[in-house]
């Protein structure tokens, strides 16, 4: 068991045998007995492992017990299998965290996730997903306004969501899959919070597409298509928008861009996928988009002013205050499955750190 974990936090470290080896002052063919349990490591071999790999000394007593099934890795090409290993198995790492919180918390905790009842058996269309996307918002008790913190109303759905810092130089776009019974959606913790919404809705336009669309659709299209419906519903960008315009104005988009999470570019297509926008109108956009840059970069790859703020999850955090409180774990156990050090975790329960654990 302890060779396994050794190697899980070797990969989600994203650092080879041989860079382990010389952080920890040993040889490579050392560290590699170590992960096949041939031999054990020292008590003080092991401390040098925690410090080398960032994790606590009971990350190596854990049993492991996670594996992702039905991974669908939206990337990019360029995303290396070096880098791909290590987001998946930071995921791993974390969603043990969950599964080990969940096995003390009271039994009324946590939801299992689960479609909604009554969706339509097929989507012929990309004009019906806007309607799908309003089903999705009525059975979650959304409304039509803005959406707060979305990570954490998914999760309330039963959908755990990672955030991972290790997602290749921003080379893979999100991830779904199934861990243990679980639903997981997993976006970059470093990026921007209008990117991770996004991502957020087109990963769960896959879980409420699936099998639903017609041949003739494009599903990565459609799951954007959702995505953009779910967070901005049609009725609210034409209230917004009108229903015919030849120019938004930048500033327009960029203050919907902060009240309701959607990015410039994004109200973009949306404008253009609502028929606000007719081609030509759009066309306009993007070349304006494009001309207009900021030290090289144009608008189109990196929006103007400030950026969305990051999502924050806070169910996580609050449930492990919970069991500390109620002396279901230790210190020990809290600090350990918040990631941070006993010093950092007693600040916080002085109020002395007042940011939010899970929010980096």
């Amino acid at each position: 068991m302890l060779g396994s974990r050794i190697k899980q936090g070797r990969l989600a470290a994203g650092i080879s045998l041989r860079e382990l080896a010389q952080s920890v002052g040993l040889s490579a063919m050392a560290i590699s007995k170590y992960e096949r349990d041939q031999i054990k490591p020292s008590s003080e071999t092991l401390l040098r492992l925690t410090k080398a790999l960032g994790v606590r000394t009971e990350y190596f007593f854990r049993q492991p017990s996670i594996e992702l099934t039905e991974v669908d890795f939206r990337k990019h090409a360029k995303l290396s299998v070096q880098e791909e290993a290590k987001a998946l198995e930071d995921v791993r790492e974390k969603l043990e965290r969950w599964l080990e919180l969940e096995a003390v918390i009271p039994a009324s905790w946590p939801k299992a996730f689960a479609l909604p009842k009554g969706l339509p058996s097929q989507i012929h269309t990309y004009e019906e997903i806007d309607a799908l996307a309003d089903r999705i918002r009525v059975a979650w008790q959304l409304g039509t306004g803005p959406i707060g913190n979305l990570i954490d109303k998914m999760e309330e759905e039963g959908i755990k969501v990672i955030l991972t810092p290790h997602d290749g130089g921003k080379k893979f776009d999100g991830l779904v899959a199934r861990a243990n019974g679980h639903t997981v959606i997993v976006v970059g913790q470093d990026w921007p919070g209008d990117r991770q919404r996004f991502t957020l809705g087109h990963e769960l336009g896959h879980l409420m597409l699936h099998g639903r669309i017609s041949a003739d659709l494009d599903e990565e299209r459609a799951c954007h298509r959702f995505a953009s419906a779910f967070l901005v519903p049609k009725q609210e960008a034409l209230r917004l928008l009108g229903t015919s315009r030849s120019w938004i104005e930048p500033r327009e988009l960029y203050l919907l861009k902060h009240e309701w999470g959607l990015s410039m570019n994004g109200w973009l297509y949306r404008a253009q996928d609502l028929g606000i926008l007719n081609k030509a109108a759009a066309r306009r956009h993007w070349e304006f988009f494009s001309q207009q840059s900021e030290g090289g970069v144009t608008w189109r790859q990196h929006e103007p002013g400030n950026a969305y703020t990051k999502e924050c999850p806070l169910r996580f955090a609050q449930l492990v205050y919970r069991a500390l409180a109620e002396d279901l774990i230790g210190e020990s156990k809290a600090a350990e499955l918040l990631g941070l050090t006993l010093v950092s975790l007693r600040a916080r329960r002085r109020m002395d750190a007042t940011d939010a654990a899970g929010c980096h």
